[in-house]
């Protein structure tokens, strides 16, 4: 079990990494988003002075045998982002660009962003990149492995990557179950995750293949926001959409005992048919994926964002 570091005291108040702990009563790990917030640039902050920023880490841990860098998600390989081409000159080099601006979509019955009861963006620890256990304890979602990294793009300005945006990531089990809302999993927050975009514009979480539940394709949810401090009020997002997991991957995983009933709910529903993707067959939300069942998946989605335009995602069906 790993020890949480014990406050230094001063006449003034319990301090954390020089921070005062406002809520005196609460360890560290409970001092909510704002004590999160500030941990965060502080970690930032040192790495910059180091000449070792979160943008410069990434590229080195990227970079390839030729000079190019392309968005990993696990040491066992790449995912390259191949989604519905064209050219762009600003973009990383290593990121084909998407036709269009990632759709608007719902988020669904389930956000646990505080537009529909339950909120987990109030709580600490949040921002996280391994979200397969509920935050401070509970339990841990069994799956097959997948690593998510999504590459978000402004638009509004050249599709240059989009440093410094708040990704909110959210999807089911492998029962088809969410957490915060489906029963027996209420008390639990596993499978959400906040991660803010790094100098190539992407982020990247820990988690495991999502069923197919009955009606849906399976998918996985996610919000942009314009910086960490905005994820408390979920009208500050400028996107809201939805990542479409390709076929053969998911009959693959599907085949395994511990997503019964997803292969029948897969073979009732298309993406020509699904209430969200309908529309255009998803085809810029497919994500490439690579990978095995036993060495788990890496998904990998880039998402063109125009913050020029007004967010349409709202309560209309889906899940």
């Amino acid at each position: 079990m790993t020890r949480i570091p014990e406050p230094d005291h001063t006449p003034d108040g319990p301090f954390y990494e020089g921070r005062l702990l406002t809520r005196t009563n609460e360890e560290v790990v409970d001092q909510g988003i704002a004590f999160d917030l500030g941990t965060l640039v502080s970690r930032r902050g040192a790495l910059s002075i180091l000449g070792l920023g979160l943008g410069a880490a990434t590229l080195a841990a990227c970079t390839t045998a030729t000079g190019t860098t392309t968005p990993t998600a696990s040491a066992t390989g790449t995912a390259t982002v191949t989604p519905a081409p064209t050219s762009s000159a600003t973009a990383d080099a290593s990121v084909t660009v998407p036709a269009g601006e990632i759709p608007d979509e719902t988020a669904g019955p389930y956000p646990g962003d505080g537009s529909n009861g339950a909120d987990v963006l109030e709580r600490s620890g949040i921002i996280r990149s391994e979200i397969r256990s509920s935050l401070g304890g509970g339990a841990t979602a069994s799956g097959v492995p997948m690593t998510l990294t999504l590459t978000i793009l402004d638009q509004a300005n050249g599709d240059v990557p989009f440093e410094g945006v708040a990704v909110y990531v959210w999807h089911c089990d492998a029962a088809g179950g969410y957490s915060m809302y489906s029963d027996g999993i209420t008390e639990e927050t596993y499978l959400r995750g906040v991660q803010v975009a790094d100098s190539d514009g992407a982020v990247t979480f820990t988690s495991i293949f999502p069923a197919c539940y009955t009606g849906r394709w399976p998918h996985i949810h996610f919000e942009v926001y314009p910086k960490a401090a905005a994820i408390t009020d979920s009208t500050t997002a400028i996107a809201t959409s939805q990542v479409a997991l390709p076929a053969g991957v998911c009959d693959k995983v599907y085949a395994l005992s511990n997503y019964a009933g997803s292969s029948q709910n897969l073979a009732q529903v298309s993406l020509a048919t699904d209430n969200v993707f309908s529309d255009d067959s998803g085809v810029l939300q497919l994500a490439t994926v690579t990978g095995s069942v036993t060495t788990g998946y890496k998904v990998a989605l880039a998402a063109r964002v125009d913050t020029s335009t007004t967010p349409t995602a709202g309560t209309a069906p889906g899940r």
